[in-house]
């Protein structure tokens, strides 16, 4: 086999990263820096489309095999008596039925769900009156670097380091149909906050020992984040019951990331990286430092002598943090050690709270959710959209 020159595998590299960025729409500036082609929910699913066929490709063999009858616990609208609708989280195990019953969920989404990494507590949440599934809850390790949320906890590197162990980030956090017509998903995003995630999370991971700084962790869940798909969140703002805030506002991202190089972009990345023997091309192992492929990503830039604000993309995500602890900030900051966890209640409370505030007074104005089917589901992951159904509302009197 002929081996390929540097410079031309470079070349090569280069032209590759170009001709995917002017195919997302991305065009440069006056002053050189990259501008996306549209700061909106459709541009923002738009530049992830290309990950989403290649992740729909990678499942097609799961999906022949498996959705048949795990469509079965997927509701059609016109069953649910959302008077009845009585909630449970149920934790996801590997190699269970429930573990394939999320993955196909998680299809539905038309921005690629990350498998996750380190820590991670996933739920189905159920509706067990009609025993069918209503929503997807999923927490992980929060990314090192968020400048909304060490800003409003008042961090430092150290503190950082030293009480990151505390926090988990909500990486799937949604309502599945008919659920989410009814604003369900507001109800998953409360489930945050529940005395069976800290329960849970203490029983797992409160003594295990930090991967990265190998040291012994007494780790209490004392709070949660979480960030909207794009811009200000219609799910996530003014979430309280009985006033008691689920969630509160911190921020913003700063548009920075890497989700819009697809994977086979960076397998040519990595591949080039090797090629060269590079720490970065095998630095991948979680443990080895925050946010490998972001470095990875930028350090194939600079060898490239490409701009490394190409990691700019541009969309900018509001920040939320969830407090389950009273005290969650004294325990961040260091200067409280025990958790309060006086307001905590359990799932099934905080679950009827949301059902009276949201999910039933929303049934009863708006019908459309009945028209849903869950025969329309694979037609929706294969990214068919159907036209809505006109809304029917119930009239007065």
């Amino acid at each position: 086999m002929a081996i390929v020159p540097i410079a031309l595998r470079e070349a090569r590299l280069r032209r590759e990263i170009r001709a995917h960025f002017r195919s997302l729409g991305f065009t440069k500036g006056l002053d050189g820096t990259l501008l996306p082609p549209c700061l909106d929910k459709d541009g923002y699913r738009q530049i992830h489309e290309h990950q989403r066929q290649e992740r729909l490709i990678s499942e097609r063999r799961f999906l022949e095999d498996r959705s048949a009858p795990l469509l079965e616990h997927f509701a059609n609208g016109r069953d649910i008596d959302v008077g009845r609708v009585a909630i449970r989280m149920i934790p996801i195990a590997h190699t269970t039925w429930q573990s394939d019953l999320f993955r196909l969920a998680t299809l539905l989404w038309s921005v690629p769900v990350s498998m996750g990494f380190g820590r991670r507590l996933r739920y189905l949440i159920w509706d067990d009156y009609h025993d069918k599934l209503v929503g997807l809850l999923a927490l992980g390790d929060p990314v090192f670097n968020l400048r909304a949320r060490d800003a409003h906890i008042g961090w430092s590197v150290t503190d950082r380091e030293t009480r990151l162990v505390h926090l988990l980030d909500g990486y799937v956090v949604g309502a599945m149909p008919p659920y989410n017509r009814i604003l369900g998903g507001k109800l998953v995003a409360c489930l945050m906050r529940t005395r069976e995630v800290a329960d849970e999370f203490r029983k797992r991971y409160g003594s295990s020992e930090g991967i990265i700084s190998g040291a012994e962790r007494n780790a209490h869940l004392v709070a949660v984040t979480t960030t909207s798909a794009l811009g200000r969140s219609s799910l996530y703002n003014r979430l309280r019951l009985e006033g008691v805030s689920y969630l509160e506002s911190i921020g913003y991202t700063g548009g920075f990331g890497h989700f819009h190089f697809p994977q086979a972009l960076f397998d040519d990345m990595r591949s080039y990286l090797r090629y060269r023997k590079d720490m970065y091309a095998a630095n991948h192992r979680f443990g080895h430092g925050p946010n490998w492929k972001f470095r990875a990503i930028r350090r194939t830039l600079a060898l490239l002598g490409l701009n490394p604000d190409l990691l700019k993309h541009g969309f900018s995500r509001e920040v939320f943090i969830g407090r389950l602890a009273d005290n969650a900030l004294e325990v961040l900051k260091g200067t409280r050690k025990r958790p309060k966890y006086t307001s905590l209640r359990p799932a099934a409370e905080v679950a009827e709270l949301a059902l009276r505030r949201w999910v039933r007074p929303r049934a009863a104005r708006d019908l459309s959710y009945r028209e849903h089917t869950r025969a329309q589901l694979l037609r929706q992951i294969n990214g068919i959209v159907e036209p809505r159904p006109r809304v029917r509302k119930r009239r007065r009197g």
